[in-house]
């Protein structure tokens, strides 16, 4: 059985928007951490809906946050129990976005996974896996879990932008690379960006390569 995940919301009224952003957010955190990206993307992205969840989960780590999965080195868990939660997880999100489709009205295609760390790990997991293919997969400062799974478990290649900061603490910038590598060579049309100077975030450089990725995803006109 799936868990119903719960989500906030900006954008035109349900049924009415043309085109989806789903953020999905990294481990402690929730889903207002990125739904505040809305703000400046919307101008830039008329009639879409910017749809945040938080992970099913309470964070081991942080209980004011959440997590999509336990991780092991952060908070104690075993291996087994991090995979466990990830496998239901991922049920979990699969749901969630059907869900999204149902209500908004709109087909994969026009949908983007838009994850950070924890959240771009899911959205590189699951994406490759359903059987419609999204837009397309935006993963700031995360990996590619399981790589040597994608090419047998891949239905559906879509699109995938990789933005990282080279000062990351938190996840090695050498996870992009690795990560764009594995999607290739899976037969993924991968690009990448470096944001310099950046840590464990967002840094504008990157979101404005995420927004003119996005743009073109969704078949809105490019940037004048």
């Amino acid at each position: 059985m799936t868990r119903e995940l719960h989500f906030d919301r900006r954008g035109p009224a349900p049924g009415r928007a043309k085109r989806a952003v789903v953020f999905l957010h990294g481990y402690g955190a929730n889903g207002a951490d990125l739904l505040g990206l809305a703000e400046p993307l919307a101008p830039h992205m008329p009639d879409t809906a910017f749809i945040a969840p938080d992970a099913p989960e309470p964070c081991a780590a942080n209980p004011m946050g959440f997590q999509w999965f336990p991780i092991p080195w952060l908070d104690g868990s075993s291996p087994v129990e991090a995979a466990r939660s990830m496998a239901q997880s991922v049920d979990d999100l699969n749901a969630f976005l059907d869900r999204v489709l149902a209500d908004e009205g709109l087909v994969a295609d026009r949908m983007i996974l838009f994850g950070f760390s924890q959240g771009t790990m899911m959205a590189l997991h699951v994406a490759p896996r359903r059987a419609e293919p999204v837009a397309g997969v935006v993963g700031f400062s995360g990996r590619l879990l399981e790589p040597a799974r994608l090419t047998a478990e891949a239905v559906s290649r879509p699109p995938v932008l990789l933005v990282h900061g080279d000062a990351d603490e938190m996840v090695p910038p050498a996870s992009m690379p690795e990560a764009a590598e594995a999607l290739q060579a899976a037969g993924f049309e991968v690009r990448t960006h470096v944001s310099r100077g950046t840590g464990h975030g967002i840094a504008p450089d990157g979101l404005s390569v995420a927004l003119a990725f996005m743009r073109a995803r969704l078949g809105l006109a490019e940037p004048a």
